[in-house]
């Protein structure tokens, strides 16, 4: 801007952008008034972590957007059908017995994986994102730390996972900010950290998933006799509950470690051999499939109302896409004709 009287409209295009705002947002003379501009909700997660990227701001402010456009084609379509968001009374000074009664809540069966308890909760009434792996608006990078985040609404909570390279984690993460929902109340957002901390909040959050995931009836199903001497054995140790319940090697030898029957330095040294081992990476989607990241990202409960808004005619197939990740015309139909066979 040296030597010039002011920024070019494009220039205020590009600025307007990058902090998800419109450019008639910069044009106003009030001041800006930060309950105005921001969601309680949003101010309580950047209180938490204030070096939040500008990025990140704004996948957190497009989620309250999906769910304001959620709840809108609800109110237009039948709302009868539409899960609400009731807790159940937990005792939050037991997390073995909150947990036990979360699970009875979300009907949960003994093998589960991340798509049946993203059901489970989309059935009361928690919408559950997942980030997409590919580089998007809907995306949270890999480089990026924070691994989920819950926005606290009485009638209708968002969760929100990062895509990791193994669905165990985001099973973990899913139940993590359900417990804060929960437990808590409030709306939360989690880095790798917090899900190892031993303090406060987040010790009680964790507690909880590891509860709710691996009860302690689900643990007598494993024999320490079996038990291998090398801690490289220990996946395949536990292979079948694993597959069966879900989540990680490490989430059941948690487990197993605070119920006395695994010393503390035979989990250390499974956690350093794990730490390790090499992941393979992703490389991405395969665009084949673009119709149905759609499901991936914003889950069954949102998409089906988006489509069933669609069929009575109350949006257009423009505003269709532009609610399921601006899906191309010829996707979007692929995309019904994958409902209507389901």
């Amino acid at each position: 801007m040296a030597g010039k009287d002011g920024m070019t409209f494009n220039q205020l295009r590009k600025l307007a952008d990058h902090f998800g705002r419109g450019v008639l947002f910069f044009l106003e003379e009030e001041p800006v008034d930060e309950a105005k501009v921001h969601s309680l909700q949003f101010r309580t997660l950047a209180n938490q972590k204030p070096e939040l990227s500008a990025k990140l701001k704004a996948l957190i402010e497009r989620v309250e957007k999906q769910r304001e456009v959620y709840l809108s084609l609800r109110e237009d379509l039948d709302d009868a059908d539409r899960p609400r968001f009731t807790t159940p009374v937990l005792p939050t000074d037991d997390l073995h017995e909150a947990a036990s009664i979360a699970r009875q809540w979300l009907g949960l069966n003994e093998k589960n994986d991340f798509d049946t308890y993203r059901e489970a909760l989309e059935s009361r009434g928690v919408l559950v994102f997942r980030s997409n792996g590919y580089n998007g608006k809907w995306q949270i990078a890999k480089e990026n730390p924070i691994i989920g985040f819950a926005l606290y609404d009485a009638d209708c909570p968002v969760i929100v996972v990062k895509k990791q390279d193994w669905e165990t984690r985001q099973s973990f993460t899913l139940m993590h900010e359900l417990g804060h929902l929960l437990l808590h109340k409030t709306s939360s957002i989690d880095d790798e950290r917090d899900l190892e901390s031993h303090r406060g909040h987040e010790r009680e959050a964790n507690a909880f998933a590891g509860y709710l995931l691996v009860p302690d009836a689900f643990l007598a199903s494993i024999n320490d006799a079996d038990r291998p001497d090398e801690v490289s054995g220990y996946d395949n140790w536990l292979e079948r509950q694993r597959r069966a319940w879900g989540v990680s090697g490490e989430m059941i030898l948690r487990r197993l470690l605070d119920a006395g029957r695994l010393p503390q330095s035979r989990y250390e040294a499974y956690r350093h051999w794990a730490a390790q081992s090499v992941v393979a990476q992703s490389e991405g989607g395969n665009r084949e499939w673009r119709h149905r990241e759609p499901m991936h990202i914003f889950g069954d409960t949102f998409v089906r109302t988006v489509l069933d808004s669609l069929y009575a005619r109350h949006i257009t197939l423009a505003k269709a896409s532009s609610y399921l990740d601006n899906l191309k015309i010829k996707d979007l139909h692929q995309l019904e004709q994958f409902y209507a066979h389901v």
